[in-house]
């Protein structure tokens, strides 16, 4: 198909009407037709054109929401892991005696809630005494020598590891039992 103005002065001569009335609706049928498909062409660019900026949008705003989401669960992360300190040092506390029951019944209930509180947001502790050493969760920081257990079993939690929404937040630091050499 080719447009009007492409062609050339001896087409344009050919296609202007004779005054034969047949002549003159050939022509007639020729223009109106190749202006139709003009019109067909632009009309499925231009759907083309929309179908592509429809998906465009959409994978922008899929985009737009995994962002959203993925910034909520790092806020988030960052949040619970500035607390741990203050989860260790109520572990602590709570391992001290005191001459005050009701002190020490407080505060037992003030470190519950929030461990409460935390589990609800998805941390989760991990439970490392008496398990295999697992690097990927477990920070040894003390090697014992000792026939007494399995080697690479944890024999001491120095500090408690957590995982984060299916993610490890803080891996444990422990006591690992090793074989003598």
């Amino acid at each position: 198909m080719t447009d009007r103005n492409d062609t050339s002065t001896s087409e344009v001569d050919a296609q202007l009407p004779t005054g034969d009335p047949a002549s003159d609706l050939a022509f007639e049928f020729g223009a109106v037709t190749a202006e139709r498909d003009q019109l067909l062409m632009e009309k499925a660019d231009l759907l083309d054109r929309l179908l592509r900026r429809q998906a465009e949008f959409e994978n922008f705003r899929r985009r737009v929401d995994r962002e959203k989401s993925e910034f909520a669960h790092y806020a988030s992360n960052e949040a619970v892991a500035a607390l741990l300190p203050i989860l260790d040092d109520f572990e602590r506390a709570l391992k001290q005696e005191s001459a005050d029951k009701e002190y020490e019944r407080g505060t037992e209930l003030i470190y519950q809630r929030l461990v409460d509180t935390l589990k609800k947001l998805g941390l989760e502790p991990i439970d490392s005494a008496g398990q295999p050493f697992d690097p990927y969760i477990h920070q040894a920081i003390e090697r014992v020598e000792t026939d007494q257990c399995e080697d690479h079993t944890i024999l001491e939690e120095y500090q408690r590891g957590y995982n984060f929404k299916g993610r490890l937040l803080r891996p444990a630091m422990v006591k690992v039992a090793v074989r003598p050499a």
